[in-house]
């Protein structure tokens, strides 16, 4: 049941202290903490990550299930390393752009946003996404929360009503200064037209009276929270950008549209003249998925700890919000990952020139664990990634059937035993091997497995998803070496076979434990062979030595965790 707005408690986390809100006034906070690591390790709470929540007019396409993977990875493997993590996903249904396709539909808005919101939540479910809910902008908390902001901003004087007129863009629910835009050539027609930089959308003029937010007083203060926190938009290439925009200077916000123009939407509190402003609407979703304002300190979430958002949101996410959070008195998420685009040869993906991916049927044709590999390992973060059948393929053969399934293969030859060479560690049993064997045996064990796990976790802390991947690979590509120069199926090697086959079979499971996050269906799957526990797959099993309870009945297999195209749907 929600309080009358006079009773109710803003709580806030941590350096933020508790806030009141009355009718006349409020106190407006800002944390101290300064965030120059996203590792859950130095906090107490849960480790809280987002996507943005996706607009539901149009069909889901790569990028979003790229962004969505990322965040998956990121949250399991926190979950590896022993850390509690919460992740949240959904679909941003209030807007002109929403009130318009149901009209071209010919079915209410809500309906409308009823079909598009399960087809994204199918499509996480689809990925193997681990989300902790599925947030809806429709959804009854979600209202009460933007009210109590809209409350908050009001009462703390950063809100005004006065009339706007600028460039607006339907697409992108934005108005933007003569600066963000140019002339354009609009191709099926060849007029001339207006169009924002950033985003390429038309725009037009437009003049009413609406609310707005004083985000030019703001600029000071975002300044001096991105100083303080140098790590805290990545890339840096981009964070660059950022403060030299606000640096120049910001406008005061459009936060409201007149209801005669946009009605599906949430309504100023106060003024059933007034809609509130769709990107205020939805970035306060990423609180209320932590129950604000009504959880207490010690039970929240919130700051997110990394928020993972396309490099064409980034005003929104790194100007709008946090100066809304500061301006709430509200700790500023800890860091924010923006990733790029997807091309296709090249070329940007769009409708039009019929180089759109759908998702669906990518995992459909590739399977699920293959498409998360892909894009971690080829999606740009700077720079663009581009899209090819032709590169899964060939990936799919390289790394994952040549290399991850051929090691399963090869160390679990019936030629020898995988449960015996790890009792013949367990036991300390001691072989005489010549310089050669010694040789390989020390590097495989003390230069390729010592660290591994050190190294894949300093790649992830950095966000560098490609470069973690091809740590493990590389200790893959290793030990396939070290077996073709052993020959460990060689009569004359039959003393020192198990010796020499440990650490091979160690590198095949600490790299099924750390590949886990990335692709947990078939990882599940290769330690299930290799009889690794349950309980044993975790971020401390990740090291030579720290397990000598599996390899019983692994000797043997015929099982491919990755099968030779065509792949049998059953085997995805």
């Amino acid at each position: 049941m929600l309080l009358p707005h006079t009773s109710r408690t803003a709580v806030f986390r941590s350096t933020w202290r508790r806030v009141v809100t009355r009718p006349c006034t409020v106190r407006i906070l800002t944390g101290s903490r300064r965030y120059q690591s996203s590792d859950a390790s130095l906090d107490k709470k849960p480790y809280y990550i987002t996507t943005p929540i996706y607009y539901v007019n149009a069909a889901p396409h790569i990028g979003h299930l790229y962004t969505t993977v990322l965040a998956d990875v990121v949250k399991r493997w926190q979950e590896l390393k022993g850390n509690e993590a919460r992740l949240c996903t959904g679909t941003d249904e209030y807007g002109l752009k929403i009130q318009q396709a149901a009209t071209i539909a010919g079915v209410n808005p809500k309906s409308f946003c009823d079909t598009g919101a399960e087809t994204f939540k199918r499509l996480a479910d689809t990925a193997n996404i681990g989300y902790d809910r599925f947030i809806r902008t429709t959804d009854p908390d979600h209202q009460a929360a933007v009210e109590h902001v809209w409350r908050v901003l009001r009462e703390a004087g950063y809100i005004s009503l006065k009339k706007h007129s600028g460039w607006y863009s339907i697409s992108d629910e934005a108005f933007y200064p003569e600066s963000a835009i140019e002339k354009a050539i609009h191709p099926p027609t060849g007029q001339e037209i207006i169009v924002s930089k950033e985003t390429g959308k038309t725009v037009e003029w437009m003049s009413e009276e609406n609310y707005h937010f004083n985000l030019s007083s703001m600029g000071p203060k975002l300044l001096e929270f991105y100083n303080r926190n140098p790590k805290w938009l990545l890339p840096s290439q981009r964070y660059d950008m950022l403060k030299a925009e606000v640096a120049r200077g910001l406008e005061d916000l459009s936060i409201s549209r007149p209801r005669e123009r946009l009605e599906w939407g949430i309504q100023v509190p106060g003024d059933p003249s007034q809609t509130i402003y769709v990107w205020l609407d939805a970035l306060v979703n990423y609180l209320t998925f932590t129950g604000y304002p009504y959880t207490s300190p010690e039970e929240t979430v919130w700051p997110a700890n990394l928020q993972i958002i396309g490099k064409d949101i980034i005003r929104f996410h790194c100007i709008y919000w946090p100066a809304f959070l500061l301006a709430i008195g509200a700790e500023l998420p800890k860091q924010i990952l923006s990733h790029a685009h997807w091309t296709m040869s090249k070329r940007k993906m769009s409708k039009s020139d019929g180089n759109v991916v759908d998702p669906f049927h990518a995992i459909k044709r590739w399977g699920v664990d293959t498409m998360r590999f892909y894009l971690c390992i080829d999606g740009g973060i700077t720079n663009d990634g581009d899209y090819s059948n032709q590169e899964i393929g060939d990936k799919y053969n390289k790394f994952l059937g040549s290399q991850i399934g051929s090691l399963l293969t090869r160390v679990c030859s019936a030629k020898y035993s995988v449960s015996d060479a790890i009792q013949c560690e367990k036991e300390g049993r001691e072989v005489e091997l010549d310089e050669d064997m010694a040789k390989l045996y020390n590097k495989l064990r003390n230069e390729t497995l010592a660290g591994v796990k050190d190294r894949v976790s300093e790649r992830m802390e950095n966000m560098d998803f490609p470069s973690a991947l091809r740590e493990i690979l590389e200790v893959v590509s290793e030990t396939h070496k070290y077996i073709h120069s052993a020959q460990l199926w060689g009569a004359d090697k039959e003393k020192i076979r198990s010796y020499m086959l440990y650490p091979a079979a160690e590198a095949l499971r600490i790299s099924g434990i750390l590949l886990q996050p990335f692709m947990p269906g078939k990882m599940e799957k290769l330690l299930g062979l290799l009889n690794v526990d349950e309980k044993n797959r975790g971020w401390a099993k990740a090291v030579l030595g720290a397990d000598f309870e599996y390899g019983v009945g692994a000797s043997g297999t015929k099982e491919r965790v990755f099968p030779k195209f065509p792949i049998k749907e059953e085997d995805m």
